[in-house]
């Protein structure tokens, strides 16, 4: 798995770093075939306080791309917000996989005489 994790406007502190690899091992536990995760962290520059940290995550499974971004006033609530949509998403992903795999399954038997 190929990780990157960047910042805009925005230093990636290594407390930072670790918290979003601590957030990413909940997802790659309950898919373990992702390719490359690409997780942005930026500050917007806009004159509200509330939702100006941001992030971004674009996860690379076989097949597909899942993106998921969120924003919040504070950085680790958003990344955890983040982790829960991300994970939800590749959950969705996995069943539908498993779907096709058991409905090509029945149909093959179906077949069969």
């Amino acid at each position: 798995m190929n990780l990157t994790i960047s910042g805009h406007h925005l230093e990636v502190t290594p407390s930072l770093r670790e918290y979003v690899l601590t957030k990413l091992e909940r997802v790659t536990r309950h898919f373990d075939q992702v390719v490359d995760v690409n997780v942005l962290l930026s500050v917007e520059k806009q004159k509200e306080k509330e939702r100006r940290q941001r992030c971004e995550v674009t996860l690379h499974v076989k097949g597909r791309d899942i993106f998921v971004e969120q924003a919040h006033e504070d950085l680790y609530a958003a990344i955890d917000q983040l982790m829960d949509k991300l994970d939800r998403q590749v959950m969705r992903h996995k069943d539908r996989l498993q779907e096709q795999h058991r409905a090509g399954a029945k149909r093959m038997h179906a077949d069969s005489p």
